[in-house]
């Protein structure tokens, strides 16, 4: 039996708690839920590591492309650029030269994140608690969240982004004073003009608030659901029971975490194509 079994035995409860602890520069004040002062080492360093590799990846296909004798990894790209090329064509007919490339980025780098919750629960946290053993760290407390995803940080991170293109396409499409009056008018008329504030404030911030939320809560459902399967392996008698359901949920998790990249891709897309309508179609 693994030391990590061991831990997880003795003390369920902990074990889940350290695997879902971020490697941080501080913690959390008591009852606080923003502290701008606590940086995530962990969720930095995959979705750094995550994003150099995608970026490297284009950059070699890119150089090497070949019309007459495609290579594997260009036929998966061609693929995958004529599928965004495809929603993009459907739901904004009308978008810029930015919109592509940025829908393409959204999408493979939420994958490429959401993928991270595939690896085995405890490979990576053994692996760098091994690593910090070796300069005399106790590894029962260093952490490492593999999951960017999984964190509140990166989703609304990443819808916030989205809500800052948002606010930029109305004001290019609309002016200052449209996308004004989209609030002071918006949807009730002249004559509710605080109600209407209100309510297109609230239609407005719903947009980055269910993206960055509906990101979190099914990658963060799904890596809970790993641990309580590896919570499984108290003896050998448990392990094909693990085994079979591990992977039966990785074989899930597989359209959950591309079905999650798909939806925040193609809510983008919709949402500056909304932005990018005049005052009057609107």
């Amino acid at each position: 039996m693994s030391e990590s079994n061991a831990t997880a035995i003795s003390d369920p409860v902990g074990y889940i708690n350290h695997h879902l602890t971020n490697m941080s520069s501080g913690t959390l004040g008591e009852g606080s839920v923003i502290d701008f002062s606590v940086f995530h080492i962990d969720v930095f360093l995959v979705s750094l590591l995550l994003a150099l590799g995608l970026g490297y990846l284009g950059w070699k296909v890119g150089k090497s492309l070949d019309a007459d004798k495609p290579t594997g990894a260009q036929n998966v790209l061609e693929m995958l650029v004529e599928f965004v090329n495809q929603q993009i064509k459907d739901i904004f007919p009308t978008a810029d030269k930015w919109v592509g490339p940025l829908a393409l980025t959204i999408f493979s780098w939420v994958f490429l994140m959401n993928a991270m919750d595939l690896l085995p629960v405890d490979l990576v946290p053994s692996l760098v608690g091994g690593i910090a053993s070796l300069f005399g760290a106790d590894p029962h407390h260093v952490y490492f969240k593999v999951v960017p995803t999984t964190n509140l940080d990166t989703t609304f991170a990443l819808a916030l982004l989205v809500f800052g293109l948002i606010v930029f396409y109305n004001i290019k499409h609309k002016g200052v004073w449209g996308y004004t009056k989209m609030f002071l008018f918006h949807p009730f008329g002249k004559f509710l003009i605080p109600v209407n504030i209100i309510m297109t404030l609230i239609e407005e911030i719903a947009k980055p608030v269910s993206l960055g939320l509906r990101l979190f809560g099914n990658m963060f459902a799904g890596e809970l659901l790993f641990l309580l399967i590896a919570l499984l392996a108290f003896s050998v008698w448990t392990m094909p029971a693990q085994i079979a359901l591990g992977t039966l949920w990785a074989i899930f998790h597989i359209l959950v975490i591309t079905l999650q990249a798909f939806i925040f891709m193609l809510l983008t897309i919709v949402y500056l194509g909304l932005a990018s309508q005049s005052a009057d179609e609107h």
